[in-house]
């Protein structure tokens, strides 16, 4: 896979390491358990929407925008790193943010991702649940060509085939660190949402035929939704790299089971996987994503669906920052 054809911009630090974790291993007492650090990707604190962002705002600039808009979440990850994406490249960024959240607090609605919006020069748009968010970046967009703008849309999470080539960039780092290191890598477990993670991961492990399953832990919808989202996105992007066919449906597997009362809701497994983290490794994950995929897979471990010596990688996608919106959540 020749990803320099596609047009693409300098936003991440790369390679991110792909650590050990002995502590956490030991007091699992097996399998062991390694972790991408997409955490450390370096723009706006980092995580793995940098990685998709640095093929969409090349596409953004290669076609003349000055302006990028996308949505999600009040404390959006992607919404944090498109703003600061936005500011680097000199950019205006409209952030769309649906509030998911039954009665939020100040915290929640002022703090962590949205106070670091704000400080990049972000606008931003609150809209009640369940708005058709599509419709109104549309109409965002034609607001910004009524004023003279040229606007690119990014979809939620980044997740087009476009963004998705950032983590079939990341399928190839990973075989690549795996050979590096001599490690034979069993599986590949992350937290799935807005499918452009899984797909690209998917895609790219496929196309070496690498014999690695993914393993989404998913934070916002039901399995079948989930697993059917992200197999359409895999099989765009696997056609958009022109590897059109390597992915089957039995490829995308998704585990749904530790979503809880919703998206962005928290959980005890959730709360419990922070603070074994934190503890054993002084690693911060966030409350959405990467908090609720540990949670699910660690319970997973204990109820034997991995083998003892069997090496995981588990992608930390990021969002530390988001802590901060839900603190009283988690005392």
């Amino acid at each position: 896979m020749l990803l320099s054809r596609f047009p693409r911009v300098h936003l991440a630090h790369r390679n991110t390491p792909l650590e050990f974790l002995p502590r956490l291993t030991e007091h699992l007492g097996g399998p062991n358990i390694y972790i991408k650090r997409d955490d450390c990707t370096g723009l706006a604190s980092g995580g793995n929407k940098t990685r998709k962002l640095e093929f969409l705002m090349a596409e953004a600039l290669q076609r003349g925008a000055d302006t990028v808009i996308t949505q999600g979440a009040v404390q959006s990850n992607h919404a944090r790193q498109t703003a600061a994406a936005a500011a680097k490249l000199g950019l205006k960024c409209e952030l769309l943010f649906e509030n998911r959240i039954v009665d939020p607090d100040s915290d929640y609605l002022e703090s962590g991702n949205v106070f670091l919006d704000h400080l990049f020069g972000a606008n931003t748009r609150d809209f009640p649940g369940a708005t058709d968010m599509n419709a109104a970046m549309d109409t965002v967009a034609g607001e910004v060509r009524e004023g003279g703008g040229q606007p690119y849309i990014i979809p939620g999470g980044g997740s087009n085939p476009v963004g998705a080539l950032g983590y079939v960039d990341c399928a190839l780092e990973i075989i690549c660190q795996a050979n590096e290191q001599q490690l034979r890598v069993d599986h590949v477990v992350h937290a799935t949402g807005s499918a452009g993670t899984q797909a690209g991961l998917v895609v790219g492990l496929q196309a070496m035929n690498s014999a690695i399953p993914v393993l989404g832990i998913g934070v916002n919808a039901p399995r079948d939704v989930q697993e059917e989202r992200v197999f359409q996105l895999a099989c765009k992007t696997a056609a958009y790299i022109g590897a059109e066919g390597v992915v089957a449906r039995e490829d995308i597997v998704a585990n749904c089971d530790y979503i809880g009362d919703g998206y962005g809701i928290a959980t005890d497994g959730m709360r419990d996987a922070l603070t074994l983290l934190a503890r054993l490794e002084g690693l911060l994950f966030d409350p959405v994503y990467s908090g609720k995929g540990m949670a699910g897979m660690l319970d997973l471990i204990g109820k034997g669906h991995f083998d003892k010596d069997d090496n995981i990688v588990f992608i930390h996608t990021g969002g530390s920052v988001g802590l901060f919106g839900y603190y009283k959540q988690l005392l």
